[in-house]
This record gives C-alpha cells, structure tokens and sequence, in this order.
C-alpha cells in the first residue's frame, strides 16, 4: 500500500506564470534528490504527472497547478513511507523553488 503525501504551495502567479515556472524548472528536481534520480514528467492540462526513480524505489507525483496555488501529490512506497514526515517537510519547504523564475 502506498502512503499519500499531499502539500499545497501558495502562490499569486495565476496559473498561467506558475505552469510556465515549473515547466522551466521541473529538470532541477533531480538535484534535490539524495544520491540521484531519474525523472520522468508529462502535462495533461494543467496537471504535471512525475514518474521518480531513485535509490531502488519508485514514487509517483502529480502537481496540479491552480490561479492561486499549487497542490503536489506524492504516493510514497511502503518502503519509504516511515519518512513521510520528513519528505512532507522538504516538500513545503523547498517546494517553492518550483515556481522561481530564472527566465532571467
């Protein structure tokens, strides 16, 4: 069974901003990933759908993106789910340098 992580990110982008935002920084999320990663990631709509590899475990993600915030869902393993606090914590507080702009 999997364990359920879901964190909302506030924003005042409009949605617009904040899907460009992620599609330009979703290739970073590999660097915050302990000992590597390989991400996979696909747009349907407004919603990013990531296929996470890393250290012999699988996660799925999805990030629906909204006028005025952010949702990431994270289904865990049962493996990692021990560490769902801990992840759940990185997320809310790193989560935000998803929707940075280096378009600069």
């Amino acid at each position: 069974m999997t364990q359920p992580i879901e964190v909302d990110l506030p924003h005042s982008l409009g949605k617009d901003e904040a899907r460009r935002r992620i599609a330009n920084n979703v290739h970073k999320l590999q660097e915050h990933i302990p000992g590597g990663a390989q991400v996979q990631s696909g747009w349907t709509g407004d919603q990013l759908n990531l296929d996470v590899a890393a250290m012999g475990q699988s996660v799925t993600a999805t990030i629906d993106v909204m006028d005025n915030k952010v949702r990431l869902k994270v289904l865990l393993p049962p493996m990692l789910g021990m560490f769902s606090g801990i992840i759940q914590g990185a997320l809310q507080k790193k989560g935000g340098a998803l929707l940075e702009d280096h378009s600069q």
